[in-house]
């Protein structure tokens, strides 16, 4: 199976600083996951965005907002929040 490397935006390691110490390891963890399998089950493809597709995963109560590369084998991730503020901090 193809290995994607996976990139950090300053957003998402900013704000999973600021996230609760007995979380951190759980959203790291779906984030590494993503390497191996950048579409897993419950991922969602985000409406909205023209140039580049979002899509999310869930956590608990924390969304992660990432896009992906196959061509390059590359997944970026974006940003981290709660899902009550992610979406308005977006830019779609």
């Amino acid at each position: 199976m193809k290995k994607y490397k996976l990139l950090y935006d300053k957003r998402y390691l900013k704000a999973l600083e600021k996230i609760p110490h007995h979380l951190r390891g759980k959203v790291s963890e779906k984030v590494e996951n993503l390497a191996t399998n950048p579409r897993p089950e419950g991922y969602t493809k985000l409406n909205g965005s023209k140039k580049t597709p979002l899509y999310r995963i869930r956590s608990g109560d924390y969304r992660v907002v990432y896009t992906i590369q196959d061509h390059e084998l590359i997944v970026i991730v974006i940003e981290l929040g709660h899902r009550r503020e992610i979406y308005q901090n977006l830019f779609l």
